[in-house]
């Protein structure tokens, strides 16, 4: 768990950038060094990551920041709870549930997840709303093709409002198909996580799975389906009514959305922004909310964001610098520069 593996030092080093505590480990004895008020924290986090390792289902290191933030929000909370609770299997060979090669599953990656995922088992209509980024998506999409696995549902119908941003679908090439496919993209990319593409392709073809634009939906009723809205915040009221009301016998739905990235004509409000406001309390409807702090980022993508976040707190570095010096000696312009020698500006 501590060795000297380049994850295992990735690791420590991200726990210590996270919590200021360094982790000093001399054979079997770990010493934490660091804010009193961290320790413990860290001693707690220390303890899971051990007892995960020694069920032979280790915390990747990509997970420790997340380990963190899950801790720090729920002193309580057991991490094997969030980062074990596997939605549905995929094996690297492609196959759903582990069927060949070796098997990963998808989990929740924070505490949201966890209990959007919850929300998901317990509820027959379930709001995911948040950023962009925070897997909302991607665990719905995952959570259908479960319950499809498990024959409780017949099919999984994923739809999405085609707004065309700035674009006239009457102009671009094409069949009306061809035409909406670009909206339609993210779905196929979230399925093709979850099972095999080949597989994905025949369930399409066979119509077990349908993808398309929420129009279609008009005068249906979806009976023992999986059905997920997505972007729902580009609904308008009456296509948000429209959809909920195709809501058959034995289906789930999930409507996901971020109410803060409102794609709709000037004088249109959105529906999803409405359904929160008038379906939140109603029993068997569960809303899961997500915020900034629950995107899902690759590592060197969270390392650009928080260089874009120094550069706009005046800590730019410029090209070349090393140890706070470029290699024409320009300090950083947050410093002092020498009167006989001004740095750029």
């Amino acid at each position: 768990m501590l060795g000297s593996s380049p994850e295992n030092r990735r690791a420590v080093a991200d726990i210590r950038r996270e919590t200021g505590i360094a982790i000093h480990v001399r054979g079997h004895d770990i010493t934490l060094e660091g804010p009193a008020d961290q320790q413990a924290l860290v001693e707690r986090l220390l303890s899971q990551m051990a007892d995960l390792a020694a069920s032979g289902r280790p915390l990747q290191a990509a997970d420790v920041s997340r380990a963190i933030a899950v801790l720090r929000t729920d002193p309580a909370a057991k991490l094997a709870e969030v980062f074990r609770d596997e939605v549905v299997t995929r094996s690297s060979s492609g196959g759903a549930n582990g069927s060949g090669g070796v098997a990963h599953g998808i989990t929740p990656r924070s505490l949201a997840q966890k209990h959007y995922v919850d929300a998901m088992r317990k509820h027959s209509l379930t709001f995911g709303v948040g950023p962009a980024g925070t897997g909302k998506t991607f665990l719905a999409v995952a959570m259908a093709v479960r319950r499809l696995l498990d024959k409780q549902v017949r099919r999984v119908v994923l739809v999405r409002p085609a707004i065309e941003a700035g674009e006239s679908l009457g102009f671009l090439p094409g069949t009306f198909e061809e035409k909406v496919d670009p909206y339609m993209r993210p779905l196929y990319d979230a399925l093709h996580d979850a099972l095999d593409g080949s597989k994905v392709q025949r369930m399409v073809e066979q119509g077990t799975i349908e993808i398309a634009p929420l129009a279609y939906m008009r005068g249906r009723t979806l009976n023992n389906a999986f059905v997920i809205l997505d972007e729902a915040q580009n609904t308008t009221r009456e296509q948000m009514k429209m959809f909920l009301t195709r809501i058959g016998t034995g289906t789930w739905a999930v409507v996901t959305g971020d109410p803060s990235q409102i794609d709709l004509p000037r004088g249109k409000s959105s529906g999803l922004s409405h359904a929160l406001d008038i379906l939140d309390g109603v029993a068997g409807i569960g809303i899961a909310r997500f915020s900034q702090t629950d995107v899902m980022r690759h590592p060197l993508v969270q390392a650009i964001v928080r260089a874009y976040d120094r550069a706009e707190k005046g800590e730019r570095r410029v090209p070349g610098e090393r140890n706070g010096r470029g290699r024409h000696g320009v300090t950083r312009p947050s410093e002092p520069a020498p009167t006989s020698s001004p740095g750029p500006e």
